[in-house]
């Protein structure tokens, strides 16, 4: 798989992992202290999304960069794939929001 393709999928999948992730640890924490876990998913994963993109983009810097050389040295292609690490990492930390919000759904309906 080619390294541009490969780092996309990279950013797609730690979003999701970090979005779910937290949810998940943040559910346990929840049933420890006699709380409802289904909530306390569902606040987590609407308040980490933006920082599950951060952390799925890594190293800001060399983002910052890479914009930078497209916009003031013409090389727009630069500019086109860190946008599309930006939507993919965007993508991921939605799709685990919606996983979330899914089991919250089916556990509404298990639950009557």
């Amino acid at each position: 798989m080619p390294s541009f393709l490969a780092g996309i999928l990279r950013n797609f999948l730690v979003a999701f992992g970090v979005v779910i992730g937290a949810s998940v640890f943040a559910g346990i924490s929840a049933i420890i202290a006699n709380k409802p876990p289904l909530e306390a998913m569902m606040e987590i994963a609407g308040s980490i999304k933006i920082w599950a993109m951060a952390i799925a983009l890594g190293d800001t810097f060399s983002s910052f960069k890479a914009i930078e050389k497209g916009i003031f040295q013409g090389e727009f292609l630069s500019i086109v794939k860190q946008g599309a690490h930006v939507v993919t990492a965007l993508l991921g930390a939605n799709a685990a929001y919606g996983y979330i919000r899914l089991i919250q759904r089916l556990g509404a309906l298990w639950g009557e």
